[in-house]
């Protein structure tokens, strides 16, 4: 009888004790739950999508701090750098294997196409190392390329002046015609003329154009009086390519490919130079054949250093880039109309889809004021146009 009032007092005392407990926890939950809603409140009106962007963050550094994503994609990382002093370095890439470098300057704008590619890479394999290595070529492509994605063209102008390789195998010269007609150049050069063709270009630009210079495979026409037109000097001994299939080797050898004339403007007498250089071939054995090309870049930019005009326009299929070391000769010398007022590459061929550029309007003394591509006729290039002033 002694112990059982103990046991009753400290029956009493346990359940209190528990309650105590289960509402002590039950007020840390209530605490907690209202603590969460107060912040759930306070996170949508003042900090919940910076605190989110910091949490983040921080998973972010944690898993960057770590080893592993370090490790991992070493092959990608290589070629990530690989690629970035490909593009960084080009200038240095010797000429003498097999033209290598005049190959990689051509193509040089294509380089950047990789970089996604190993993004994704990076992205797949979680590699820190490939992603950091990307900056690289990344930077180099923006600081070689960035600025010819932009529109530099202006409006206004003096001369519109157009260049066109119409195509040796061209089976509608006369549409070809109509098309130049359309559009409004001021003057029009044409280089790859063909003897059978000659005559529908003649006829059909006529009207438009009362002026004209026709030298071998080359010829300028103009709304503008021309004088003191000449011969320049870039033939080439083996000529190939469609043009040379309809000539014979003496005609090959003796064949201009290049003239210069004097066209009569408002703003006075304007020198204008139309060419066609050799041919690019590409040879297995041989890699990539230029020999021709070059030797009638440099003839070309000699005669452009010899010019007593101020006023230069050069206007032509150039078989080559301006990126090409090739044509340092003429780029030292003059200006790239796309390149100073044109929007994006103005690629030219193929025309069916245009990789390169390699028709060219270069000038010196007069200012571009835009530049751009026409569309296609029944060349395998595309024509290209610029306007310039003084």
């Amino acid at each position: 009888m002694t112990t059982t009032p103990q046991q009753d007092t400290q029956e009493p005392v346990a359940a209190d004790t528990r309650a105590t407990a289960e509402a002590g926890e039950g007020g840390a939950g209530r605490r907690d739950g209202g603590s969460r809603d107060g912040d759930s409140r306070d996170g949508g009106s003042r900090d919940g999508g910076s605190g989110a962007w910091r949490a983040g963050i921080r998973r972010a550094i944690r898993a960057a701090s770590r080893p592993e994503p370090w490790k991992r994609g070493p092959v990608l990382a290589g070629l990530a750098l690989l690629l970035g002093l490909l593009m960084l370095l080009h200038a240095r890439i010797p000429d003498g294997l097999k033209n290598v470098g005049s190959l990689v300057e051509t193509f040089l704008p294509w380089f950047g196409v990789f970089v996604p590619v190993l993004l994704a890479g990076a992205l797949w394999r979680r590699s820190a190392s490939t992603l950091v290595a990307l900056l690289l070529p990344v930077t180099v492509w923006l600081t070689l390329f960035g600025g010819v994605l932009s529109d530099k063209s202006h409006p206004g102008g003096d001369l519109t002046v157009v260049s066109h390789n119409v195509g040796a195998g061209n089976s509608d010269p006369a549409g070809t015609a109509r098309d130049l007609v359309a559009s409004g150049a001021d003057v029009v050069a044409l280089e790859e003329l063909t003897g059978q063709a000659r005559g529908a270009y003649e006829k059909g630009l006529a009207k438009a154009y009362p002026y004209h210079a026709v030298k071998g495979t080359v010829g300028l026409w103009s709304k503008r009086p021309l004088s003191d037109t000449r011969t320049v000097d870039v033939a080439m001994l083996g000529m190939a390519g469609p043009l040379a299939r309809n000539l014979s080797a003496e005609e090959k050898a003796a064949t201009p490919r290049a003239l210069r004339t004097t066209v009569a403007t408002d703003q006075g007498p304007l020198a204008v130079y139309v060419a066609h250089l050799g041919s690019v071939r590409v040879n297995p054995r041989a890699g990539l054949s230029t020999s021709q090309r070059d030797d009638g870049a440099e003839k070309l930019g000699k005669a452009v250093a010899a010019e007593q005009n101020e006023r230069v326009v050069l206007l032509g299929d150039l078989n080559g880039t301006t990126d090409d070391r090739a044509f340092a000769g003429l780029t030292s010398q003059l200006r790239s109309a796309q390149e100073t007022a044109g929007d994006g590459f103005g690629f030219s061929w193929p025309a069916g889809f245009p990789v390169v550029r390699i028709d060219q309007i270069l000038v010196r003394g007069v200012e571009p004021q835009s530049s751009w591509v026409l569309p296609a006729t029944g060349s395998d290039h595309l024509p290209v146009a610029a306007r310039i002033s003084w």
